[in-house]
């Protein structure tokens, strides 16, 4: 264990800790912070018997429980972690700072005590892809890494096994990031488009938070912006260390693109030939954008036939334009990560050469349908509806410019279950049917891979 590790772990005896939020990155962390003798308290909203079994957990461990629509009426202690999904400007938060409580996070703790060097992936689309695909980059190099933050694992758990010789690579929301008062050694930053302005206050926000990914860096430090993004390319005069481009669709000085179906890594005049695009498993020009990103971001620690094995080989994160079964001749896929109108506009409905069928609709994060519904038009010929934003997309698609009456056609579901009968109703041999819902999942699921989850066990029992 690195000295300063240990050290941080022998200063929590006796101190207080709050966590706000109940979740799967704090239960960890909890535990953790337990066993080096903390005094610990959770505050969540929900109440001891909807936590069930989680409750009787923590209070095992020695947990204090603050529950209930109360559960941030008192926040005073040593040490407050903020779950990333709570607003960072809520009232309570403010008082506590004002109060002399340390209000941080889990990611926050982590950067801070992390002894190897940190690759970190955000955007509004494909940073888990991307994220995935730089970790799987990193192990083909013989490197140890470690993988979470918004992908679903804290690691904050972990430090004490962590080597310096490690990699740690983590994907990092703007719930995330907002607070963020480090930078990874190498930043990337996928695309950047509205999302969540259901949780920031206005679109620039939610763009101010992105910014934290590179503010920070030091001058040794790499950052890896996508070249055909406005806001991506608007960050170039913030980084402070060495910037790289990545671009599907033109020449980089530095960085990543695609001259004539090849790779080229660029390095001002000097310029590699990698392989193929077409060598790359996973289908889209999104997807190829996400290995740029990658490959930039790990350009000079792997090689490239370790790359070009990686691009070869691997076959995605589940949710993610996933098939999962051919049925009477009909292809059903998962892109359950459509969580947002650009996600499902630029990915799914690129991706196949015939319209399709498509699954849409979820909790309403207050993004516009307009973009979205432009390509629906061009893209589908059956959409399916249902959610909360049933009715935006719908008053959207009637809007678009192209529109025809019946073209698509739209059905309503008032569930997953029926939105897969009418698919299958409405499918012919040879259709494609995706769900794909631009939206959130919290309207009926608790998250989208719950909603992919149950979509995949409705299509594998028709």
């Amino acid at each position: 264990m690195e000295q300063h590790v240990q050290q941080y772990l022998e200063h929590l005896k006796g101190k207080k800790a709050i966590f706000c939020g109940i979740g799967r990155s704090h239960i960890p962390v909890m535990e953790l912070f337990c066993r080096y003798g903390a005094s610990v308290a959770a505050c969540d909203r929900r109440t001891k018997e909807t936590l069930g079994p989680v409750a009787q957990k923590l209070e095992s461990m020695g947990v204090t429980l603050h529950l209930g629509e109360e559960y941030l009426s008192d926040l005073r202690g040593d040490l407050l972690f903020r779950t990333p999904g709570m607003k960072f400007y809520l009232p309570e938060l403010t008082l506590a700072r004002q109060q002399g409580v340390a209000v941080t996070s889990e990611m926050e703790e982590f950067f801070a005590l992390c002894p190897c060097k940190i690759y970190a992936v955000t955007g509004s689309d494909g940073k888990t892809t991307t994220t995935t695909i730089l970790s799987e980059l990193l192990k083909a190099s013989g490197r140890r890494v470690h993988l979470g933050g918004n992908i679903g694992k804290p690691l904050l758990p972990d430090i004490a096994s962590i080597r310096k010789d490690d990699a740690a690579v983590v994907e990092l929301s703007s719930f995330q990031l907002i607070s963020m008062r480090k930078s990874p050694h190498v930043a990337v930053v996928t695309n950047l488009s509205p999302n969540h302005l259901d949780v920031h206050k206005d679109m620039q926000e939610y763009v101010d938070a992105k910014k934290n990914i590179l503010l920070h860096q030091a001058a040794c430090s790499k950052t890896v912006l996508n070249l055909e993004n406005d806001i991506t390319r608007s960050f170039a005069p913030l980084v402070r260390g060495q910037r790289f481009w990545f671009s599907s669709a033109q020449e980089c000085d530095w960085g990543a693109w695609v001259r004539e179906g090849r790779i080229v890594m660029q390095q001002g005049e000097t310029q590699t030939e990698l392989f193929p695009v077409s060598d790359i498993k996973l289908p889209g020009k999104h997807n190829v954008e996400n290995f740029l990103a990658a490959i930039t971001a790990v350009w000079g620690d792997v090689d490239v036939p370790q790359i070009h094995q990686v691009a070869q080989t691997f076959a995605g994160v589940p949710h993610r334009a996933e098939l999962v079964r051919v049925h009477n001749g009909v292809s059903y896929y998962n892109d359950s990560i459509g969580t947002s109108p650009t996600r499902t506009a630029t990915g799914t409905l690129q991706l196949y050469d015939q319209k399709i069928i498509l699954i849409a609709g979820g909790y309403d994060k207050k993004l516009p349908f307009d973009g979205l519904a432009d390509v629906i038009v061009e893209k589908v010929k059956t959409l399916i509806l249902m959610g909360a934003t049933a009715d935006k997309i719908e008053a959207a698609v009637r809007h678009a410019g192209a529109y025809r009456e019946g073209s698509p056609v739209i059905l309503r579901a008032d569930d997953m279950p029926q939105a897969v009968t009418l698919a299958a109703r409405h499918a012919q041999h040879g259709d494609i049917v995706s769900l794909s819902p631009a939206c959130a999942s919290f309207d009926l699921y608790q998250s989208f891979e719950a909603r992919g989850d149950h979509f995949k066990t409705l299509v594998n029992a028709l």
